[in-house]
Formats: structure tokens, C-alpha cells, sequence
């Protein structure tokens, strides 16, 4: 299986950027495509609460086509679901026969069951090339490359909601609690990416207005310059 497309579920943060590297360099894989969820009233990717201009900056920059996923704010599974499915059906009409779609998911079992689940109900085969993989040593990389990513979201029942708005680099980790994954994989927090080995070129953005919403979630607005 030589050059085979693949679509990337890239929310905007540093695993999609990590899984689009890891994928760019396997023989075995053409990405062709992204596709985001994105939430109707906010026009933002949904959880990760950053602008759509800023994603379609980043797919401009990454040099790929974007296929949106529009969910209404609080969407449920069903409603979830269905919109992956039309926004899959989307890219193959844009892109060509795709049968794989990867996830940057890192270790969770039973997301991978879910995704595994609902893409075999699809018609897909899931693909995961950062499964299993040490987040400590996945952070450290990141870093090592010369990637740069701003925290977006913080779930305050985790860790502290000043880690909002914070770059992802050396002195973040060290101030993370040990009960912090380095990767956020337990929902601690989510990133935006914003330069790195995988962008033609560095979005430029200032920090924005700093929200809390649904009394747990620190949002950190991020504003393209």
C-alpha cells in the first residue's frame, strides 16, 4: 500500500499537526485533505474555540483542501455523527475516492472504540499514527521541531485557567501539574498551532479576550494580525 489517500481530522491543535508530520512521512500515505468540526453561532472549531479564519489560514499554509463539519453548539452523538458523515461524503465528491480518515488521538481506548465504531458504520478504515506513541516524548518533540502552539481551552477542573492563552514550549510543561497529561490526552486543555515543520508559513495572531463558559472551560481567544 503505496501513496493511498487519506483524509486527517485535524482540529487545529498540536496532535493533528503531530499526526499530518507523521503521516506526510510514511510512503504508505497521500493526505489529501482536512476535515474540521466546526460550530455554527460561535464560527469556531469546535471545543478547540479557535477562529475559522485562523483554520482556513492554517490549511491555506498546510497546502491542503479543508472539508468542514458544521454541528450546532451542544450537539448530540447522532447529531455528531451525522455531520461527519456529510462532511465525509463532502470530501470524497472534492477529492476523489477516500476510504481511510486519521485521528491524532494518543491513547484512549474507548475514543478509539467510538471512532472505530462509527467509521466502520461508514464505510472507512480509521488509521492512528501517533497511537500508543510517549506523550512526554511526543511534547518534547513538538517542542524539538520548531513547532509553536498557543493553549485555546483549559478545563479548570484540571488544571488552572491561567494555562489559557499560554504557548506551548519548555516552561508550560514544567509548570504542569503531575496529574497533567503533556499532550492535554485527558481533555486538560487544547492548542492551536500556529508555525511548524508542517506550515509553508507562520500564522500571525494576537491574544485575545479570555472567557469561561459553562463555569469549567477557560477559553483564550486567539486574533489573526
Amino acid at each position: 500500500m503505496i501513496n493511498t489517500p487519506i483524509v486527517l481530522a485535524w482540529s487545529g491543535g498540536k496532535d493533528s499537526a503531530m499526526a499530518l508530520a507523521a503521516l506526510r512521512a510514511d510512503p504508505s500515505w497521500n493526505v489529501v485533505g482536512l476535515v474540521t468540526a466546526v460550530t455554527t453561532g460561535f464560527d469556531r472549531i469546535s471545543i478547540h474555540g479557535v477562529r475559522r479564519t485562523i483554520l482556513h489560514a492554517q490549511a491555506e499554509s498546510i497546502g491542503l483542501p479543508l472539508v468542514e463539519a458544521w454541528l450546532e453548539p451542544m450537539s448530540s452523538n447522532e447529531a455528531y455523527e451525522a455531520s461527519w458523515e456529510m462532511a465525509l461524503r463532502n470530501a470524497k465528491k472534492a477529492l476523489g475516492v477516500v476510504r481511510h480518515v486519521a485521528y491524532g488521538d494518543l491513547f484512549l481506548a474507548d475514543v478509539r472504540a467510538y471512532r472505530d465504531a462509527l467509521m466502520m458504520r461508514l464505510g472507512y478504515d480509521p488509521v492512528y499514527p501517533l497511537w500508543e506513541k510517549p506523550t512526554d516524548a511526543l511534547a518534547q518533540a513538538f517542542i524539538a521541531d520548531g513547532y509553536r502552539a498557543v493553549v485555546t481551552c483549559v478545563d479548570t477542573t484540571q488544571i488552572d485557567a491561567e494555562f489559557a492563552g499560554r504557548e506551548y514550549n519548555q516552561r508550560l510543561l514544567a509548570d504542569l501539574p503531575t496529574s497533567a497529561d503533556p499532550c492535554g490526552e485527558h481533555g486538560e486543555f487544547h492548542t492551536c498551532v500556529l508555525a511548524g515543520p508542517v506550515f509553508r508559513s507562520p500564522l500571525q495572531v494576537s491574544i485575545g479576550e479570555r472567557v469561561l463558559r459553562n463555569e469549567r472551560f477557560q477559553y483564550c481567544d486567539l486574533v489573526p494580525v
